[in-house]
């Protein structure tokens, strides 16, 4: 079976739906998804509402072909939610760069987790659903079908799944922007290139310079200041040996029972001794 969804956040979204739906009306739904059953869609206040084409069965009392009325609606997130997730968020600046590039950053699962919560449906307790056909189930084919549907539009648009808990594209970004890393990156991404500048050749053209005085090949060569005849010898360190010392006596590499610090002591001094320093 060809799979509905070309991302992870489409694909999890899907996972969700399949652990409460009965496999049989999955099935349908998911030729529903794939054919022109939809007729329309809109979504409002994170609601989504579509018509959808039904078939006809006398065994419920439908004998035309009938239009149903479909509605998924994922649990809301509150305001306090937000205010707690969005500095979450802008405070990582893979995550608030990708979400301002209407981009669905990879670990953005995870780092709501930090505060207890998650974007992405989980289960059946984040569905809301209902359906205008005489199906007792719910979700019905129908809703299944439009399920699918809406997978497959959370891959070309993943900021819709930010609506759907709630927060507009629109709040989204301006709340990003009101952070201090979303300031910053927003100048960066808004930052107009540079005109380009016609040339006459590829290559770099040496240009030549007035000279304010002449300068005698001497000097060029060696300089207007001499250096000094002699260099000063460098003080001795206050701590001699300071990066044995810093391991200590028994460092995580050393397995002998001998003090590590006592061991290279004695072999400096031998080295010492014998290059007569």
């Amino acid at each position: 079976m060809a799979k509905l969804t070309r991302t992870w956040w489409g694909q999890r979204f899907i996972e969700a739906l399949e652990k409460f739906t009965e496999p049989g009306r999955l099935g349908r739904g998911r030729s529903y998804a794939n054919s022109r059953r939809i007729h329309s869609h809109s979504i409002k206040d994170g609601k989504v509402t579509a018509k959808i084409e039904g078939n006809i069965n006398p065994y419920f009392g439908v004998y035309k072909t009938p239009m149903y009325t479909t509605t998924v609606q994922l649990t809301p997130m509150s305001q306090a939610q937000w205010d707690k997730i969005i500095p979450h968020l802008a405070g990582k600046a893979s995550m608030i760069s990708q979400l301002l590039m209407n981009e669905m950053p990879a670990g953005i699962e995870e780092a709501l987790g930090d505060l207890g919560l998650h974007l992405l449906p989980a289960n059946a307790k984040d569905f809301k659903t209902q359906c205008s056909c005489p199906d007792y189930s719910n979700p019905c084919k129908h809703i299944a079908g439009l399920c699918y549907f809406l997978a497959a539009h959370l891959d070309r648009d993943p900021m819709l799944l930010f609506e759907l808990r709630g927060l507009s594209h629109q709040n989204l970004q301006q709340a990003l922007l009101k952070t201090p890393l979303g300031r910053i990156l927003a100048q960066a991404l808004t930052q107009q290139e540079l005109p380009l500048q016609p040339v006459t050749s590829y290559y770099t053209r040496p240009r030549s310079l007035n000279v304010e005085k002449k300068v005698s090949y001497r000097d060029f060569w060696a300089g207007e200041k001499r250096l000094t005849p002699t260099l000063e010898p460098l003080p001795p360190p206050g701590l001699p040996a300071i990066l044995i010392k810093k391991a200590g006596d028994s460092p995580p590499f050393w397995h002998q029972q001998q003090s590590f610090i006592g061991v290279m002591t004695e072999f400096y001094e031998r080295v010492k001794k014998h290059a007569k320093i």
